[in-house]
């Protein structure tokens, strides 16, 4: 099923966004760019942001947030409710953050993953289902706090 998937990066990994863009177009997906262009140095909260509300607005089902760790992108996604990053280095991680967490955004560091597995867990990310069932209750948790319990 092709989708429309928002990409974005920090400076740092603007040649693994646009590698992951050419092969999201080639799997038959509508890509939405959100930059930035060049090398120029860029403040990665600001595209996280960008990623964010393109899912919270529709106008992506799933995203993809590349900084030079993946950690600081991830933070500035998961800031917003409708948002789900997951921060990912392998596939096997890429399959559960959907499968189990609903993860609408994956999160990759461009300084600490090659293209080849990029590519690996990027595909895995968009081949994947939410599993629902048990994990449901879980995932409404994240985005509505009220619903959460003190453990016990």
């Amino acid at each position: 099923m092709n989708q429309r998937i928002a990409i974005a990066s920090d400076h740092a990994a603007v040649e693994l966004k646009a590698a992951l863009a050419d092969h999201m177009r080639g799997l038959g997906h509508d890509v939405l760019d959100l930059g930035p262009e060049g090398a120029d140095p860029v403040d990665y909260p600001d595209f996280g942001y960008a990623i964010a509300e393109a899912i919270a607005s529709g106008r992506a089902s799933r995203g993809v947030a590349i900084c030079g760790s993946g950690i600081g992108i991830s933070i500035a996604v998961n800031r917003h409710p409708a948002a789900r990053a997951a921060l990912v280095s392998e596939p096997l991680s890429a399959r559960l953050a959907r499968e189990h967490n609903d993860a609408n955004v994956i999160a990759m560091g461009a300084r600490l993953i090659g293209v080849t597995m990029a590519k690996e867990c990027l595909d895995a990310f968009l081949a994947t289902d939410f599993g629902g069932d048990r994990h449901l209750r879980r995932v409404d948790k994240l985005s509505n706090p009220s619903f959460a319990k003190e453990p016990a």
